[in-house]
Protein backbone atom coordinates (compact mmCIF):
# COMPACT_ATOMS: atom_id res chain seq x y z
CA UNK A 1 0.00 0.00 0.00
CA UNK A 2 3.08 2.50 0.91
CA UNK A 3 4.60 1.53 -2.27
CA UNK A 4 1.01 3.07 -4.37
CA UNK A 5 1.26 5.64 -1.88
CA UNK A 6 4.71 6.79 -2.65
CA UNK A 7 4.12 6.60 -6.41
CA UNK A 8 1.43 9.01 -6.26
CA UNK A 9 2.86 11.14 -4.50
CA UNK A 10 6.07 11.19 -6.64
CA UNK A 11 3.78 12.05 -9.60
CA UNK A 12 1.77 14.55 -7.68
CA UNK A 13 5.40 15.96 -7.27
CA UNK A 14 6.35 16.09 -10.41
CA UNK A 15 3.24 17.86 -11.83
CA UNK A 16 3.85 20.38 -9.52
CA UNK A 17 7.22 21.09 -10.52
CA UNK A 18 6.05 21.03 -13.79
CA UNK A 19 3.85 23.62 -13.45
CA UNK A 20 6.48 26.09 -11.35
CA UNK A 21 8.53 25.55 -13.84
CA UNK A 22 6.36 26.31 -16.88
CA UNK A 23 5.34 29.12 -15.16
CA UNK A 24 9.29 30.12 -14.26
CA UNK A 25 9.77 29.94 -17.52
CA UNK A 26 6.79 32.13 -19.21
CA UNK A 27 7.44 34.66 -16.86
CA UNK A 28 11.28 35.25 -17.83
CA UNK A 29 10.32 35.62 -21.32
CA UNK A 30 8.81 39.22 -22.02
CA UNK A 31 4.87 39.31 -21.88
CA UNK A 32 2.94 38.37 -24.40
CA UNK A 33 0.91 40.51 -25.87
CA UNK A 34 -3.31 39.78 -26.99
CA UNK A 35 -4.83 42.89 -28.57
CA UNK A 36 -8.73 41.92 -29.16
CA UNK A 37 -10.84 44.99 -31.12
CA UNK A 38 -14.33 44.69 -32.07
CA UNK A 39 -15.76 46.30 -34.57
CA UNK A 40 -19.06 49.21 -34.19
CA UNK A 41 -19.20 47.70 -30.53
CA UNK A 42 -20.64 50.76 -28.46
CA UNK A 43 -19.56 51.69 -25.50
CA UNK A 44 -22.39 50.54 -23.63
CA UNK A 45 -23.06 47.45 -24.80
CA UNK A 46 -20.69 45.63 -22.46
CA UNK A 47 -22.31 44.42 -19.12
CA UNK A 48 -19.33 46.04 -17.60
CA UNK A 49 -20.00 49.58 -18.87
CA UNK A 50 -24.44 49.43 -18.28
CA UNK A 51 -25.18 47.03 -20.88
CA UNK A 52 -28.78 45.87 -19.34
CA UNK A 53 -29.67 43.00 -22.52
CA UNK A 54 -26.45 41.78 -24.05
CA UNK A 55 -25.05 39.47 -21.50
CA UNK A 56 -21.21 39.70 -21.39
CA UNK A 57 -19.81 37.46 -18.75
CA UNK A 58 -15.94 37.19 -19.97
CA UNK A 59 -15.49 40.27 -20.23
CA UNK A 60 -17.34 41.44 -17.73
CA UNK A 61 -15.47 38.97 -15.74
CA UNK A 62 -12.03 40.31 -17.16
CA UNK A 63 -12.88 43.93 -15.92
CA UNK A 64 -13.57 42.63 -12.49
CA UNK A 65 -10.03 41.38 -12.63
CA UNK A 66 -8.52 43.72 -14.49
CA UNK A 67 -8.63 47.58 -15.22
CA UNK A 68 -11.84 49.25 -16.80
CA UNK A 69 -10.97 52.97 -18.60
CA UNK A 70 -13.83 55.11 -18.86
CA UNK A 71 -12.30 57.87 -20.78
CA UNK A 72 -10.87 56.18 -24.04
CA UNK A 73 -11.24 56.94 -27.48
CA UNK A 74 -11.10 55.37 -31.20
CA UNK A 75 -8.54 56.39 -34.07
CA UNK A 76 -11.62 57.66 -36.25
CA UNK A 77 -15.35 57.22 -35.98
CA UNK A 78 -14.45 54.58 -38.74
CA UNK A 79 -13.07 51.24 -39.61
CA UNK A 80 -10.05 52.06 -41.58
CA UNK A 81 -8.39 55.16 -40.51
CA UNK A 82 -8.95 53.78 -36.70
CA UNK A 83 -6.95 51.31 -37.75
CA UNK A 84 -4.45 52.96 -39.33
CA UNK A 85 -4.04 54.75 -36.01
CA UNK A 86 -3.85 51.68 -33.71
CA UNK A 87 -1.19 50.23 -35.65
CA UNK A 88 1.30 53.42 -36.36
CA UNK A 89 0.39 55.56 -32.94
CA UNK A 90 -0.42 58.60 -35.48
CA UNK A 91 -3.73 60.71 -35.41
CA UNK A 92 -5.96 61.26 -37.87
CA UNK A 93 -4.22 64.47 -38.27
CA UNK A 94 -0.77 63.09 -39.01
CA UNK A 95 -2.22 59.30 -40.23
CA UNK A 96 -1.65 57.88 -43.69
CA UNK A 97 -5.34 56.49 -43.62
CA UNK A 98 -7.95 59.31 -42.53
CA UNK A 99 -10.68 57.63 -44.29
CA UNK A 100 -12.42 54.20 -45.68
CA UNK A 101 -10.95 54.59 -48.95
CA UNK A 102 -12.34 51.64 -50.99
CA UNK A 103 -10.80 50.03 -53.65
CA UNK A 104 -12.07 46.91 -56.26
CA UNK A 105 -15.77 46.07 -55.32
CA UNK A 106 -17.72 43.22 -53.57
CA UNK A 107 -17.24 40.42 -55.71
CA UNK A 108 -14.38 37.39 -55.80
CA UNK A 109 -13.20 38.60 -58.89
CA UNK A 110 -13.03 42.73 -58.10
CA UNK A 111 -12.02 42.29 -54.79
CA UNK A 112 -9.46 45.19 -54.33
CA UNK A 113 -9.37 45.67 -50.51
CA UNK A 114 -9.11 49.51 -49.63
CA UNK A 115 -6.41 51.53 -49.60
CA UNK A 116 -2.76 50.00 -48.85
CA UNK A 117 -0.14 50.69 -46.17
CA UNK A 118 2.85 51.59 -48.08
CA UNK A 119 5.81 49.45 -47.77
CA UNK A 120 8.29 50.44 -45.20
CA UNK A 121 5.08 51.81 -42.77
CA UNK A 122 6.26 51.35 -39.03
CA UNK A 123 3.92 49.32 -37.61
CA UNK A 124 3.15 47.95 -33.83
CA UNK A 125 3.66 44.62 -35.96
CA UNK A 126 7.43 45.23 -37.47
CA UNK A 127 8.44 47.16 -33.91
CA UNK A 128 7.69 44.23 -32.27
CA UNK A 129 9.08 41.94 -34.47
CA UNK A 130 12.46 44.14 -33.64
CA UNK A 131 11.87 42.90 -30.36
CA UNK A 132 11.59 39.06 -31.32
CA UNK A 133 8.11 38.47 -31.40
CA UNK A 134 6.10 36.26 -33.01
CA UNK A 135 3.13 38.40 -34.58
CA UNK A 136 -0.33 37.19 -36.24
CA UNK A 137 -2.93 38.92 -36.66
CA UNK A 138 -6.58 36.90 -36.98
CA UNK A 139 -9.63 39.14 -38.01
CA UNK A 140 -10.32 42.08 -40.12
CA UNK A 141 -7.52 43.71 -41.83
CA UNK A 142 -8.73 46.03 -43.91
CA UNK A 143 -5.72 47.98 -45.03
CA UNK A 144 -4.01 46.72 -48.04
CA UNK A 145 -6.00 44.14 -50.42
CA UNK A 146 -4.58 40.60 -52.37
CA UNK A 147 -1.33 41.33 -53.89
CA UNK A 148 -0.51 44.90 -52.16
CA UNK A 149 2.00 46.27 -49.83
CA UNK A 150 -0.63 46.58 -47.57
CA UNK A 151 -0.88 43.04 -46.44
CA UNK A 152 -0.03 42.16 -43.10
CA UNK A 153 2.57 39.95 -44.14
CA UNK A 154 4.20 43.22 -45.57
CA UNK A 155 3.54 45.58 -42.51
CA UNK A 156 5.28 43.44 -39.78
CA UNK A 157 2.98 39.58 -38.81
CA UNK A 158 4.41 36.66 -39.20
CA UNK A 159 0.85 35.05 -40.19
CA UNK A 160 -2.21 36.55 -40.83
CA UNK A 161 -5.48 34.67 -41.53
CA UNK A 162 -8.93 36.67 -41.99
CA UNK A 163 -10.56 39.57 -43.90
CA UNK A 164 -8.15 41.18 -46.27
CA UNK A 165 -10.86 43.46 -47.84
CA UNK A 166 -14.00 45.34 -45.42
CA UNK A 167 -16.06 44.63 -48.18
CA UNK A 168 -15.95 41.02 -48.07
CA UNK A 169 -16.44 41.15 -43.99
CA UNK A 170 -19.83 42.35 -44.47
CA UNK A 171 -20.96 38.74 -45.01
CA UNK A 172 -20.04 36.20 -41.86
CA UNK A 173 -20.60 32.75 -44.55
CA UNK A 174 -17.74 34.37 -47.03
CA UNK A 175 -16.80 32.13 -50.31
CA UNK A 176 -12.74 32.65 -48.89
CA UNK A 177 -10.80 34.14 -46.20
CA UNK A 178 -6.87 34.82 -46.58
CA UNK A 179 -4.43 32.57 -44.89
CA UNK A 180 -1.23 34.81 -45.62
CA UNK A 181 -1.60 35.82 -49.13
CA UNK A 182 -3.34 32.72 -49.73
CA UNK A 183 -6.70 32.27 -51.08
CA UNK A 184 -8.66 30.02 -47.93
CA UNK A 185 -12.41 28.33 -49.49
CA UNK A 186 -14.85 27.81 -47.75
CA UNK A 187 -18.04 25.55 -48.16
CA UNK A 188 -20.18 29.24 -48.47
CA UNK A 189 -22.06 30.36 -51.78
CA UNK A 190 -21.54 34.17 -52.47
CA UNK A 191 -23.80 36.46 -51.85
CA UNK A 192 -23.68 40.33 -52.41
CA UNK A 193 -23.79 41.72 -48.48
CA UNK A 194 -26.45 44.04 -49.32
CA UNK A 195 -29.92 41.76 -50.57
CA UNK A 196 -33.29 42.22 -50.12
CA UNK A 197 -35.45 39.10 -48.91
CA UNK A 198 -36.40 36.80 -51.42
CA UNK A 199 -39.69 35.23 -50.08
CA UNK A 200 -42.15 35.47 -46.81
CA UNK A 201 -40.69 37.80 -44.20
CA UNK A 202 -42.40 35.23 -41.53
CA UNK A 203 -41.22 31.95 -43.04
CA UNK A 204 -37.83 30.87 -41.53
CA UNK A 205 -37.05 29.18 -44.86
CA UNK A 206 -36.77 32.45 -46.55
CA UNK A 207 -33.72 33.13 -44.60
CA UNK A 208 -31.64 30.20 -44.81
CA UNK A 209 -30.18 30.71 -48.42
CA UNK A 210 -28.54 33.29 -46.92
CA UNK A 211 -26.59 31.70 -44.53
CA UNK A 212 -23.32 28.85 -45.67
CA UNK A 213 -21.56 25.82 -43.65
CA UNK A 214 -18.44 27.61 -42.98
CA UNK A 215 -19.21 30.48 -40.21
CA UNK A 216 -15.75 32.75 -40.39
CA UNK A 217 -16.04 33.67 -36.84
CA UNK A 218 -15.51 29.76 -35.77
CA UNK A 219 -12.62 29.49 -38.39
CA UNK A 220 -10.63 32.34 -37.00
CA UNK A 221 -11.03 31.44 -33.60
CA UNK A 222 -9.76 28.19 -34.19
CA UNK A 223 -6.64 29.58 -35.50
CA UNK A 224 -6.42 32.11 -32.83
CA UNK A 225 -6.23 29.27 -30.54
CA UNK A 226 -3.38 27.34 -32.49
CA UNK A 227 -1.27 30.43 -32.90
CA UNK A 228 -1.06 30.58 -28.68
CA UNK A 229 -0.54 26.92 -28.61
CA UNK A 230 1.79 26.84 -31.56
CA UNK A 231 3.74 29.63 -29.55
CA UNK A 232 3.23 29.33 -25.92
CA UNK A 233 7.65 29.16 -26.01
CA UNK A 234 7.99 31.97 -27.03
CA UNK A 235 6.87 35.94 -26.66
CA UNK A 236 4.23 36.31 -29.19
CA UNK A 237 1.88 39.64 -30.27
CA UNK A 238 -1.54 38.17 -31.21
CA UNK A 239 -4.26 41.03 -32.75
CA UNK A 240 -7.49 40.07 -32.97
CA UNK A 241 -10.15 42.82 -34.89
CA UNK A 242 -13.09 40.43 -35.05
CA UNK A 243 -15.86 41.74 -37.05
CA UNK A 244 -18.64 41.43 -34.60
CA UNK A 245 -21.41 43.00 -34.16
CA UNK A 246 -20.03 45.03 -37.78
CA UNK A 247 -23.20 44.13 -39.93
CA UNK A 248 -24.37 42.26 -41.37
CA UNK A 249 -26.41 40.16 -38.46
CA UNK A 250 -25.63 36.88 -38.84
CA UNK A 251 -25.28 34.23 -35.96
CA UNK A 252 -25.53 29.94 -36.68
CA UNK A 253 -28.57 28.53 -35.23
CA UNK A 254 -27.27 26.22 -33.11
CA UNK A 255 -25.83 29.33 -30.96
CA UNK A 256 -27.61 29.14 -27.31
CA UNK A 257 -28.03 32.02 -26.79
CA UNK A 258 -29.81 32.95 -29.87
CA UNK A 259 -33.05 30.65 -28.59
CA UNK A 260 -32.86 32.94 -25.59
CA UNK A 261 -32.66 36.38 -26.77
CA UNK A 262 -35.69 35.28 -28.87
CA UNK A 263 -37.56 34.25 -25.65
CA UNK A 264 -36.43 37.79 -24.38
CA UNK A 265 -36.61 40.10 -27.05
CA UNK A 266 -39.52 41.24 -28.68
CA UNK A 267 -38.36 41.39 -32.40
CA UNK A 268 -39.43 42.27 -36.21
CA UNK A 269 -38.37 40.81 -39.39
CA UNK A 270 -35.16 42.96 -41.01
CA UNK A 271 -36.01 42.13 -45.04
CA UNK A 272 -32.89 44.30 -46.03
CA UNK A 273 -34.51 47.24 -46.78
CA UNK A 274 -31.63 49.23 -45.50
CA UNK A 275 -28.42 47.29 -46.58
CA UNK A 276 -26.97 44.24 -45.53
CA UNK A 277 -28.62 41.27 -45.24
CA UNK A 278 -32.21 40.16 -44.23
CA UNK A 279 -32.56 38.55 -40.88
CA UNK A 280 -36.09 37.43 -39.21
CA UNK A 281 -34.74 38.00 -35.70
CA UNK A 282 -32.35 40.91 -36.19
CA UNK A 283 -32.58 42.64 -32.35
CA UNK A 284 -31.79 38.75 -31.26
CA UNK A 285 -29.43 38.18 -33.91
CA UNK A 286 -26.99 40.91 -32.58
CA UNK A 287 -27.33 40.55 -28.94
CA UNK A 288 -26.73 36.80 -29.86
CA UNK A 289 -23.12 37.60 -31.65
CA UNK A 290 -22.45 40.09 -28.99
CA UNK A 291 -22.80 37.48 -26.40
CA UNK A 292 -20.69 34.50 -28.58
CA UNK A 293 -18.14 36.94 -28.81
CA UNK A 294 -17.52 36.88 -25.36
CA UNK A 295 -17.91 33.20 -25.27
CA UNK A 296 -15.14 32.79 -28.09
CA UNK A 297 -12.99 35.55 -25.92
CA UNK A 298 -13.21 33.42 -22.48
CA UNK A 299 -12.18 30.41 -24.75
CA UNK A 300 -9.03 32.31 -24.92
CA UNK A 301 -8.26 33.28 -21.58
CA UNK A 302 -9.22 29.92 -20.50
CA UNK A 303 -6.21 28.58 -23.06
CA UNK A 304 -3.86 30.88 -21.72
CA UNK A 305 -4.71 29.52 -17.93
CA UNK A 306 -4.23 25.95 -18.74
CA UNK A 307 -0.78 26.58 -20.43
CA UNK A 308 0.04 28.44 -17.85
CA UNK A 309 0.78 31.92 -19.49
CA UNK A 310 -2.15 34.06 -18.27
CA UNK A 311 -0.09 35.32 -15.45
CA UNK A 312 2.61 36.72 -17.89
CA UNK A 313 0.00 38.01 -20.96
CA UNK A 314 -0.94 41.10 -21.48
CA UNK A 315 -4.87 41.24 -22.83
CA UNK A 316 -6.19 44.67 -24.15
CA UNK A 317 -10.11 44.54 -25.28
CA UNK A 318 -11.33 47.73 -27.18
CA UNK A 319 -13.64 48.75 -30.40
CA UNK A 320 -12.92 50.47 -33.44
CA UNK A 321 -15.52 52.94 -33.28
CA UNK A 322 -18.92 53.47 -31.73
CA UNK A 323 -22.22 51.53 -32.53
CA UNK A 324 -23.72 51.80 -36.27
CA UNK A 325 -26.48 53.79 -36.71
CA UNK A 326 -29.82 52.67 -35.83
CA UNK A 327 -31.80 50.99 -38.47
CA UNK A 328 -28.93 49.96 -40.78
CA UNK A 329 -29.11 46.21 -41.45
CA UNK A 330 -31.53 45.82 -38.74
CA UNK A 331 -29.48 47.10 -36.03
CA UNK A 332 -30.84 48.84 -32.93
CA UNK A 333 -28.62 50.93 -31.04
CA UNK A 334 -31.51 52.64 -29.43
CA UNK A 335 -33.12 49.61 -28.19
CA UNK A 336 -29.96 48.80 -26.73
CA UNK A 337 -28.45 51.37 -25.57
CA UNK A 338 -25.52 51.15 -27.29
CA UNK A 339 -24.34 54.60 -26.88
CA UNK A 340 -25.44 55.68 -23.67
CA UNK A 341 -24.95 58.35 -22.18
CA UNK A 342 -23.64 60.11 -25.17
CA UNK A 343 -24.39 61.83 -28.68
CA UNK A 344 -23.56 60.38 -31.71
CA UNK A 345 -22.95 56.96 -33.74
CA UNK A 346 -20.62 55.80 -36.09
CA UNK A 347 -19.24 58.13 -38.29
CA UNK A 348 -19.36 61.16 -36.16
CA UNK A 349 -16.74 62.89 -34.01
CA UNK A 350 -19.43 63.60 -30.86
CA UNK A 351 -18.44 61.14 -28.03
CA UNK A 352 -20.87 58.19 -28.73
CA UNK A 353 -18.73 58.27 -32.47
CA UNK A 354 -15.32 57.94 -30.72
CA UNK A 355 -15.32 56.93 -26.98
CA UNK A 356 -15.52 53.32 -26.91
CA UNK A 357 -14.76 50.72 -23.92
CA UNK A 358 -10.93 49.81 -23.29
CA UNK A 359 -10.08 46.31 -20.36
CA UNK A 360 -7.00 46.00 -19.92
CA UNK A 361 -6.63 41.83 -18.02
CA UNK A 362 -2.90 41.67 -16.83
CA UNK A 363 -3.30 39.47 -13.59
CA UNK A 364 -0.80 40.17 -10.36
CA UNK A 365 0.40 43.45 -12.48
CA UNK A 366 -2.89 45.28 -12.65
CA UNK A 367 -5.24 46.63 -9.67
CA UNK A 368 -8.28 44.05 -10.07
CA UNK A 369 -11.62 46.09 -10.34
CA UNK A 370 -9.93 48.92 -10.88
CA UNK A 371 -11.35 52.16 -12.92
CA UNK A 372 -8.87 54.61 -14.95
CA UNK A 373 -10.31 58.06 -16.32
CA UNK A 374 -7.00 58.30 -17.80
CA UNK A 375 -7.92 60.47 -21.30
CA UNK A 376 -5.79 57.86 -23.90
CA UNK A 377 -6.73 56.54 -27.31
CA UNK A 378 -5.44 54.60 -29.97
CA UNK A 379 -2.66 56.41 -31.08
CA UNK A 380 -1.02 55.31 -27.40
CA UNK A 381 -1.77 51.45 -28.02
CA UNK A 382 1.76 51.68 -29.72
CA UNK A 383 4.18 53.53 -27.52
CA UNK A 384 1.95 51.46 -24.43
CA UNK A 385 3.56 48.47 -26.05
CA UNK A 386 7.13 49.06 -26.85
CA UNK A 387 7.60 50.65 -23.48
CA UNK A 388 6.20 47.19 -21.96
CA UNK A 389 9.01 45.54 -24.10
CA UNK A 390 11.68 47.40 -23.42
CA UNK A 391 11.34 49.84 -26.46
CA UNK A 392 12.63 52.23 -28.25
CA UNK A 393 9.45 54.21 -28.67
CA UNK A 394 9.21 56.56 -32.75
CA UNK A 395 9.43 59.96 -32.28
CA UNK A 396 6.92 60.93 -34.93
CA UNK A 397 3.83 59.07 -33.12
CA UNK A 398 1.79 61.46 -31.50
CA UNK A 399 0.84 58.69 -28.65
CA UNK A 400 1.60 58.32 -25.03
CA UNK A 401 2.16 55.14 -23.08
CA UNK A 402 -0.63 54.50 -20.61
CA UNK A 403 1.79 51.66 -18.89
CA UNK A 404 2.06 53.79 -16.02
CA UNK A 405 -1.34 53.93 -15.51
CA UNK A 406 -1.59 49.95 -15.72
CA UNK A 407 1.08 49.57 -12.88
CA UNK A 408 -0.08 52.32 -10.55
CA UNK A 409 2.40 54.88 -12.04
CA UNK A 410 2.99 58.07 -12.37
CA UNK A 411 1.48 58.71 -15.76
CA UNK A 412 2.08 61.71 -18.32
CA UNK A 413 -1.00 62.90 -19.51
CA UNK A 414 -2.20 64.69 -23.37
CA UNK A 415 -1.80 68.28 -23.77
CA UNK A 416 -4.86 67.18 -26.39
CA UNK A 417 -6.59 64.47 -28.08
CA UNK A 418 -7.08 65.61 -31.96
CA UNK A 419 -9.87 63.79 -34.80
CA UNK A 420 -10.33 64.95 -38.01
CA UNK A 421 -12.30 62.96 -40.34
CA UNK A 422 -13.02 64.23 -44.46
CA UNK A 423 -16.39 62.19 -44.78
CA UNK A 424 -19.84 62.47 -43.00
CA UNK A 425 -19.42 66.23 -44.15
CA UNK A 426 -16.21 67.10 -42.85
CA UNK A 427 -15.42 66.73 -38.97
CA UNK A 428 -12.85 67.87 -36.79
CA UNK A 429 -12.47 67.51 -32.82
CA UNK A 430 -10.38 67.88 -30.02
CA UNK A 431 -10.27 66.95 -26.44
CA UNK A 432 -8.31 69.02 -24.28
CA UNK A 433 -8.59 68.38 -20.33
CA UNK A 434 -12.21 68.03 -19.62
CA UNK A 435 -13.22 70.06 -22.53
CA UNK A 436 -14.21 68.88 -25.98
CA UNK A 437 -14.82 70.90 -29.53
CA UNK A 438 -15.40 69.97 -32.51
CA UNK A 439 -16.89 71.63 -36.02
CA UNK A 440 -19.19 69.95 -38.29
CA UNK A 441 -20.14 69.99 -41.90
CA UNK A 442 -16.77 71.65 -42.96
CA UNK A 443 -17.22 70.32 -46.15
CA UNK A 444 -20.42 72.42 -47.14
CA UNK A 445 -19.38 75.36 -44.40
CA UNK A 446 -15.68 76.15 -44.30
CA UNK A 447 -15.56 78.42 -41.33
CA UNK A 448 -17.92 76.28 -39.73
CA UNK A 449 -18.42 77.58 -35.99
CA UNK A 450 -16.79 75.70 -33.01
CA UNK A 451 -19.10 73.53 -30.43
CA UNK A 452 -17.67 73.59 -27.26
CA UNK A 453 -18.50 71.20 -24.41
CA UNK A 454 -17.64 70.53 -20.84
CA UNK A 455 -17.48 67.00 -20.58
CA UNK A 456 -17.61 66.50 -16.66
CA UNK A 457 -20.56 67.93 -16.81
CA UNK A 458 -22.38 67.69 -19.88
CA UNK A 459 -20.81 63.97 -21.16
CA UNK A 460 -23.71 64.29 -23.82
CA UNK A 461 -22.87 66.93 -25.20
CA UNK A 462 -25.85 68.82 -25.24
CA UNK A 463 -24.76 72.49 -24.59
CA UNK A 464 -22.77 74.19 -26.45
CA UNK A 465 -20.85 76.69 -24.25
CA UNK A 466 -18.33 78.13 -27.01
CA UNK A 467 -20.44 81.81 -26.15
CA UNK A 468 -18.83 81.81 -22.91
CA UNK A 469 -15.17 81.10 -23.49
CA UNK A 470 -13.73 83.25 -25.95
CA UNK A 471 -10.35 82.90 -24.87
CA UNK A 472 -10.00 79.20 -24.93
CA UNK A 473 -12.27 79.31 -28.49
CA UNK A 474 -8.94 81.13 -29.90
CA UNK A 475 -6.49 78.65 -28.13
CA UNK A 476 -8.48 75.71 -30.12
CA UNK A 477 -8.57 77.47 -33.06
CA UNK A 478 -4.99 77.85 -32.88
CA UNK A 479 -4.67 73.91 -32.29
CA UNK A 480 -6.78 72.88 -34.88
CA UNK A 481 -4.98 74.71 -37.50
CA UNK A 482 -1.57 72.96 -36.15
CA UNK A 483 -2.32 69.39 -35.03
CA UNK A 484 -2.28 68.41 -38.50
CA UNK A 485 -0.51 68.13 -41.71
CA UNK A 486 -2.05 67.95 -45.03
CA UNK A 487 -3.03 64.82 -46.84
CA UNK A 488 -2.55 64.67 -51.12
CA UNK A 489 -4.75 61.06 -50.73
CA UNK A 490 -7.23 62.62 -47.99
CA UNK A 491 -7.71 66.16 -48.56
CA UNK A 492 -9.57 68.34 -46.81
CA UNK A 493 -9.76 71.46 -48.38
CA UNK A 494 -12.42 72.87 -45.65
CA UNK A 495 -9.05 73.15 -43.40
CA UNK A 496 -7.30 74.59 -45.72
CA UNK A 497 -9.84 77.67 -46.43
CA UNK A 498 -9.53 77.49 -42.26
CA UNK A 499 -5.91 77.90 -42.45
CA UNK A 500 -6.12 80.73 -45.90
CA UNK A 501 -9.25 83.04 -43.73
CA UNK A 502 -6.83 82.36 -40.24
CA UNK A 503 -3.72 84.08 -42.40
CA UNK A 504 -5.85 86.55 -43.56
CA UNK A 505 -6.89 87.26 -40.17
CA UNK A 506 -3.84 87.75 -38.88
Amino acid sequence: MWEKNLIRLLIFAGLILNFACSRKTAEKRSPNIILIMADDLGYNELGSYGQKIIKTPRLDQLAAEGIRFTDFYAGSPVCAPSRCVLLTGKHTGHAYVRDNYELGGYTDETEGGQLPLSQGTETIGTLLKEKGYVTGIIGKWGLGGPGSTGVPNKQGFDYFYGYLCQKQAHNYYPTHLWENEHWDTLNNTFFMAHQRLEGDPEDPQSYKKYKGQDYALDKMRDKALNFIQEHKDTSFFLYLPVTVPHLAIQVPEDEPSLAEYKQLIPDTPYVGNKGYLPNQFPRAGYASMITRMDREIGKIIDLLKSLHLHENTLVIFTSDNGPTYGGIGGSDTEYFESKKPFTGLKGSVYEGGIRVPMIVWWPRKTTAGSESAHVSAFQDMLPTLLELVGGPIPQNVDGISFLPTLINSEQPEHEYLYWEFPAYGGQQALRKGNWKALRKNLNKDPKAPIELYDLENDVAELHDVADQHPELIKEIENILRTARTPSDTFAFPALDIFEEAFQKGN
